[in-house]
């Protein structure tokens, strides 16, 4: 699986992800490139709270404190603050022999897995408590209707190690698709699994709970244009279960399909699976990225995110914020796969 899926311990980074001979992730050729250029986030592990805080801010954590951060979005902290764990150095990769993945059906050939460890100090970024953090990715492939598919299992595990009785915590995966094999998502079919999604403020703060999507109809097919559709929202997976049923640890529940999509001059699908109760899709109005080591410019819709986790800023709604809290004693854990194929 090494030629078709590869990582760094920057940012425990998905840096490539190959299907018939089209990488249709957004990086770079090298770390130090993912260090100067990568303001996008490209591939990156987010965390501890991915998407945003709003201003800046919590209160009411252990025993009525509040905490205060980088606000590096307007007034809001995003993915993390200033260094956030996409920009951290991790330990590995390290392998770990071989794994299934749960939920994916058929016989998964391969599943070499490795891991991605981090101790994210007490007061990394402001936030409280010493939180040890594992990733896992399991790649390996299964026959589904006759095509050879490529499956990429990604898990998430944190325990708060020290320094405060609860902390904070949000993680996902960054990667920008790009099916087309050209410079941008044009052209692209896309599918989301539900029209829920959270009304945003300027800032992308949610205004409100889940609301039906109206721009367009998400739930059929839709063509992701040239400018349109624009998509930068957090959609909720099932917005008549309870947000504050969700637990820390979403593992054990079933996949979701959150996304298909396919490009119909390549003939490249994709489907994001996870255990997680929403997901940011964006379409990628802001990628300005330069030519650089060989890696060609990338601008505004080079590629599309498919993000989940928590609902946005959960923290700091009062029925939405066990989601994110973190208590000693607890695992936070959350599943993410992704599903390619060529026709």
């Amino acid at each position: 699986m090494a030629d078709e899926v590869s990582f760094l311990p920057l940012g425990a980074i998905i840096q490539s992800f190959k299907v018939g001979g089209i990488d249709i992730v957004q990086g770079f050729p090298s770390q130090e490139l993912y260090e100067s250029h990568n303001s996008p986030h490209f591939g990156a592990t987010i965390g501890r709270v991915a998407n945003r805080i709003s201003n800046a801010k919590i209160e009411g954590l252990n025993g009525g404190k509040t905490y205060s951060f980088v606000a590096n979005n307007g007034p809001n902290t995003l993915h993390g603050g200033k260094v956030g764990w996409g920009k951290r150095v991790w330990k590995g990769p390290n392998p770990v022999g071989l794994r299934k993945i749960p939920g994916i059906e058929g016989d998964l050939k391969g599943g070499e897995t490795v891991e991605f460890t981090l101790t994210s100090e007490d007061g990394d970024e402001g936030f409280p408590g010493e939180i040890v953090v594992k990733v896992f990715y399991t790649a390996g492939k299964v026959a589904e209707n006759g095509k050879e598919v490529t499956v990429l299992g990604q898990e998430y595990e944190a325990e708060l190690t020290g320094g405060a009785e609860e902390t904070v915590i949000n993680m996902t995966n960054h990667s920008y698709f790009n099916l087309s094999g050209g410079p941008t998502i044009e052209g692209t079919e896309v599918q989301l699994c539900t029209n829920s999604y959270l009304p945003l403020s300027e800032w992308g703060i949610p205004t409100s709970g889940p609301t039906a999507y109206s721009k367009v109809k998400t739930t059929t097919p839709f063509t992701l244009g040239a400018e349109e559709p624009d998509f930068d929202d957090c959609f909720i997976v099932d917005p008549s279960s309870s947000p504050s049923s969700v637990p820390i640890d979403t593992r054990n529940l079933p996949l979701t399909k959150l996304v298909s999509a396919h490009h119909p001059g390549s003939k490249v699908h994709l489907e994001v699976l996870s255990t997680e109760p929403a997901f940011q899709f964006y379409t990628g109005k802001w990628i300005n990225v330069p030519a650089v080591g060989g890696a060609p410019a990338r601008g505004p819709r080079s590629g599309f995110c498919v993000e989940p986790s928590r609902y946005v800023n959960a923290i700091n709604v009062e029925d939405w914020k066990n989601q994110m809290i973190l208590k000693k004693g607890e695992q936070y854990g959350a599943r993410i796969v992704y599903k390619a194929w060529k026709d």
